[in-house]
């Protein structure tokens, strides 16, 4: 039996699917939002830490993302 998981990080791959930018914008995307909430490189960021900033709703995001 196959359960379903759920993810709370998101990565650049999940960006450049959601935006439809390249992955090395996504990248950059990604670090401008980490470097304004004030987290440390080894820190991850979340989708809904992603959602709030981009303004994009939660549930347009989840079924773009992955696995």
């Amino acid at each position: 039996m196959k359960t379903n998981s759920h993810r709370v990080c998101i990565y650049p791959k999940d960006i450049q699917r959601i935006t439809g930018k390249s992955y090395r914008q996504s990248t950059r995307l990604m670090q401008k939002i980490k470097k304004e909430l004030n987290k440390l490189d080894n820190e991850f960021l979340t989708i809904e830490e992603f959602c709030t900033y981009t303004g994009i709703k939660y549930e347009q995001v989840t079924h773009l993302i992955i696995g």
